[in-house]
C-alpha cells in the first residue's frame, strides 16, 4: 500500500498553517460567535474550503458532478453510432404489425 514504493500518496498539511485570520467569511463568524460570548476552538478545521486551490463551492460540485461526464458522453455516442453502423435493433417482432383486433 502506498503507491509501489513512491512514497505516501497525499502528506497531511500541518495545522498550523490554517488561519482564520485572512479569511473573510471565517473572521465575520468569529465576531457573530463573539457577540454571543461564544467562541468555537474548530474553525480553523474549515479553512480548508477557503483554500485558492480548492476552488470555489461551484467549483469543487462541478468536478465532482462531471467528473467523468465528458468519457460517458463519448462513449454513449461511440455505441449509439456502432449500433447504428451494424444496424442492430432492439425492437423484437412484439406480433403488433398494425393488426389490432
Amino acid at each position: 500500500m502506498g503507491g509501489h514504493g513512491h512514497g505516501p500518496p497525499y502528506t497531511v498539511p500541518h495545522y498550523s498553517q490554517f488561519q482564520v485570520q485572512g479569511i473573510p467569511q471565517l473572521e465575520e463568524l468569529e465576531k457573530a460567535l463573539a457577540k454571543k460570548g461564544l467562541k468555537d476552538p474548530w474553525i480553523r478545521n474549515e479553512t480548508w474550503r477557503y483554500h485558492p486551490g480548492f476552488g470555489t463551492r461551484f467549483q469543487r460540485a462541478r468536478k465532482v458532478f462531471f467528473r467523468g461526464f465528458p468519457l460517458g458522453l463519448a462513449l454513449t455516442v461511440a455505441t449509439v453510432g456502432l449500433r447504428k453502423m451494424f444496424g442492430s435493433d432492439d425492437h423484437h417482432g412484439h406480433g403488433h404489425d398494425g393488426d389490432h383486433h
